[in-house]
């Protein structure tokens, strides 16, 4: 899973609607940059947990309760939702 990580890292890219769309389903008010940070700080944590199914990887912060998901074929950052207990 260490090459998936690397491999995310360094392809991911957002689209301008995503920002949004995460800002909504995390209730933050991040910009473009903090949200690229979170998200970076994210993937590159070891702990987190990636699983792919389908056509997606998703990422589960479990400290921080964040799933995120992502296209694995274009590494495009689709979502991100609060993990409920």
């Amino acid at each position: 899973m260490t090459e998936v990580r690397a491999t995310i890292l360094d392809h991911l890219c957002y689209t301008e609607l995503v920002y949004g769309r995460i800002n909504k389903k995390l209730k933050m008010a991040l910009n473009q940059p903090e949200i690229e940070k979170l998200m970076s700080e994210i993937f590159a944590n070891p702990k987190n947990q990636i699983e792919k199914i389908g056509k997606n990887f998703y990422i589960k912060d479990l400290e921080g309760k964040i799933r995120v998901t992502i296209n694995s074929y274009t590494y495009r950052v689709i979502t991100a939702d609060i993990i409920k207990d």
